[in-house]
């Protein structure tokens, strides 16, 4: 099912049920596809050790290893862990940016969809942890705002509403700007802001220095499969909804693989300018497995620590 449920003929009701089924597939596929939950990894992640001794714990399956008490465990004889409490409640602040060249899908599956997957399971973990999840969703023309919330009800219903907004038409030429003024204060300081995009090359957002020194920030890219290497057999007409019309694509002409490869060093040297720290950089391909590459990305960063 594709996670954008809402189309022409669909009403609102029905694109907001279509969607709470697919969440619950999401859901699924996370328990399924990785071998350890993701929340106590995202825990380590996300919240870091910014929080006060509270007691010593039994170590159960799924729990941050670094927080094991050796001393004890060692005297008792089986596994213990330190336990926190939280200083502050943790707000995640999402920045959708939603534009045509999302849409494109070379393998059954467009980038969008496997954006939103992506998306979503980060909410949903944060539900889980009893974290706050805010929205900007931007799209040719304007914005939607979906102000910080918390509890499992308020987030999975603000996922609902997300996964149900149907895609930008392809002939809307209008641009996409995220209101990065505004994204600087819709949060409190120490935030943890996710830019989830396509990252074509493109100017560093106005204020973003400052926004990197308010928020914790992280880029959440998918690529399709031909982003990453053209396929060689035989010539492809294409749509390409940001020139808005039919193209010949021939990858067997010099002129447009040294194109193409051009155009993909650009567009990570612009990625890894944004996001310097390679932490910070979630990079996936649109036919694979979102809650694997989110078990990777989370694995990665505890491994650096």
């Amino acid at each position: 099912m594709s996670a954008s449920t809402s189309g022409t003929g669909t009403s609102p009701a029905q694109a907001i049920r279509a969607a709470i089924s697919t969440l619950g597939q999401f859901e699924w596929r996370m328990k399924q596809q990785v071998s350890n939950p993701l929340a106590g990894e995202y825990r380590s992640v996300f919240r870091g050790k910014g929080m006060e001794f509270d007691q010593v714990v039994r170590y159960t399956y799924g729990d941050d290893v670094r927080d094991i008490d050796w001393k004890v465990t060692a005297r008792m004889r089986e596994p213990y862990r330190k336990k926190f409490v939280e200083e502050r409640e943790l707000t995640i602040l999402i920045v959708f940016e939603d534009r045509l060249s999302l849409q494109f899908g070379s393998a059954g599956r467009s980038k969008r969809d496997a954006l939103l997957e992506l998306i979503c399971q980060v909410m949903m973990l944060a539900a889980e942890n009893r974290d706050r999840i805010g929205i900007i969703h931007a799209r040719p023309g304007g914005y939607r705002l979906t102000k910080p919330v918390r509890g499992r009800d308020a987030i999975m219903h603000a996922a609902a509403k997300l996964l149900a907004e149907p895609p930008p038409e392809l002939n809307d030429t209008r641009p996409v700007r995220v209101p990065w003024r505004f994204v600087g204060q819709a949060a409190p300081r120490h935030s943890v802001l996710v830019w989830g995009g396509d990252f074509a090359p493109q100017a560093e957002p106005l204020g973003w220095t400052m926004m990197k020194g308010r928020y914790r920030v992280l880029g959440f890219r998918v690529d399709d499969p031909w982003e990453r290497e053209l396929p060689t057999d035989q010539p492809l007409t294409i749509y390409d909804p940001m020139a808005q019309h039919l193209v010949v694509l021939d990858p067997r002409a010099k002129d447009q693989r040294a194109a193409h490869a051009e155009w993909v060093a650009k567009r990570e040297e612009r990625f890894a300018a944004l996001f310097r720290d390679p932490r910070e950089r979630l990079v996936v391909l649109a036919d694979g497995s979102m809650p694997e590459a989110l078990a990777r990305f989370f694995q990665g960063h505890m491994a650096a620590h």
